[in-house]
């Protein structure tokens, strides 16, 4: 009985949650293609209004749907969070250059962790309509209907995206596959290894739990796995949220990807 209840409470959150990533998907088109203020914070990451205003809506729907820490990017970090252990890992827009290019590759991004790993995620692309939920052990979806990870373990032939300079490195050892351009939303790109869009996609280092906790989720509930170069799966909500260059493929083939990888780890990481 209280595995039936914790799996109602986590469809209530999930419910919940997809309406509030939908509120601000609309929220974020209202500035789509106009005029905004934008500017650079860090060294290269842009960020504008539209960032700022979703960060707020969200702020105050998701606590209200579950209580627990919070990290968003366009938050600054509390370390309060680290004596949490559940919190909210949200990135308002993910894919902002897509979003300030007029581009539809971006989306709202939001998970629930629960001791180091994902349990409930969203992730919204609000141009295509294209909606991504999980639960996990429950599976994925994206607008209702069950996605699953491309099968097989064969290479040769198969779609990857992802920096340029590490495609390079898979099409020297493997001239055959196909380089799809990289999609400005990181998380979008994963959702598209969940749905089999995509065989295998790479990502740099140095992305953060916002990036990946909900794309994260959906991949591995689709029959994924999203590992750094090492193998080893993420953990979210530690003091430094950042992490190593990464992996996300179905499971036959990221096990294909790894062992190829290993002879030539340096050129990945």
């Amino acid at each position: 009985m209280a595995d039936a209840s914790l799996a109602i409470d986590r469809r209530r959150v999930r419910d919940q949650l997809a309406a509030a990533v939908r509120e601000a998907g609309a929220l974020a088109l209202t500035t789509f293609r106009g005029q905004l203020k934008s500017w650079t914070k860090g060294k290269s990451s842009p960020v504008s209004e539209a960032d700022l205003a979703v960060d707020a809506l969200l702020r105050e729907r998701l606590p209200a749907i579950h209580h627990a820490g919070w990290l968003s990017e366009e938050t600054e970090d509390d370390a309060s969070r680290l004596g949490h252990s559940e919190i909210w890992a949200v990135d308002p827009i993910d894919g902002t250059r897509g979003y300030l290019a007029g581009s539809s590759d971006w989306g709202v991004s939001a998970a629930l962790v629960r001791d180091g790993r994902p349990v409930i995620a969203a992730l919204y692309a609000p141009v295509t309509d294209e909606l991504f939920l999980s639960i996990a052990g429950d599976g994925a979806t994206l607008n209702g209907t069950r996605i699953h990870a491309s099968a097989g373990s064969d290479i040769a032939g198969r779609t990857f995206s992802g920096p340029k300079r590490r495609l390079d490195v898979l099409a020297a050892a493997e001239p055959r596959i196909v380089a799809v351009p990289r999609i400005s939303s990181l998380a979008l790109r994963l959702a598209r290894v969940a749905t089999g869009t995509l065989d295998g996609s790479f990502a740099g280092p140095n992305s953060h739990d916002w990036d990946l906790a909900a794309a994260d989720l959906l991949v591995h509930e689709a029959g994924g796995a999203l590992t750094n170069m090492a193998g080893e799966v993420l953990i979210y909500n530690r003091p430094e949220p950042v992490h190593q260059a990464l992996l996300a493929a179905g499971r036959a083939r990221h096990a294909a990807l790894l062992e190829l990888v290993r002879d030539r780890f340096a050129e990945f990481a």
